[in-house]
C-alpha cells in the first residue's frame, strides 16, 4: 500500500499526481488540493478553478484581488449594458 503524503494514511487506493517532475502520493482529492493548489494572497482559501493572477500573485476571486489592490480585475465579462441570455442547453 502506498502512504499519502498530507496525512499520512496508509491506504490501497492511493493515487498519484505528477507536477514539473516531482510525483505526489495522496489517499483523497481533498489532500491533494490542500497540498499542491495554491492558496488565494488575500483571503487563504485553496484555488482549485482557475483563480486570477496580479503580479505573480494568486487570487480566488475578483473580491480578494480587489482587497488587494488589483482594481481592475472583474469575476465576469459584460457585453453593452447587459449581459447576453444564457445559452440553451443542447439536447
Amino acid at each position: 500500500m502506498a502512504r499519502c503524503e498530507c496525512c499520512g494514511n496508509d491506504y490501497d487506493k492511493c493515487f498519484t499526481v505528477t507536477i514539473s517532475g516531482v510525483t505526489h502520493t495522496f489517499d483523497s482529492f481533498e489532500c491533494a488540493i490542500f497540498t499542491v493548489a495554491p492558496a488565494c494572497d488575500h483571503c487563504g482559501c485553496r484555488i482549485v478553478g482557475h483563480g486570477m493572477e496580479v503580479s505573480g500573485r494568486y487570487f480566488c476571486c475578483a473580491h480578494c484581488a480587489h482587497m488587494a489592490g488589483a482594481a481592475s480585475l472583474k469575476d465576469r465579462a459584460q457585453i453593452g449594458d447587459h449581459d447576453p441570455a444564457p445559452a440553451r442547453p443542447e439536447i
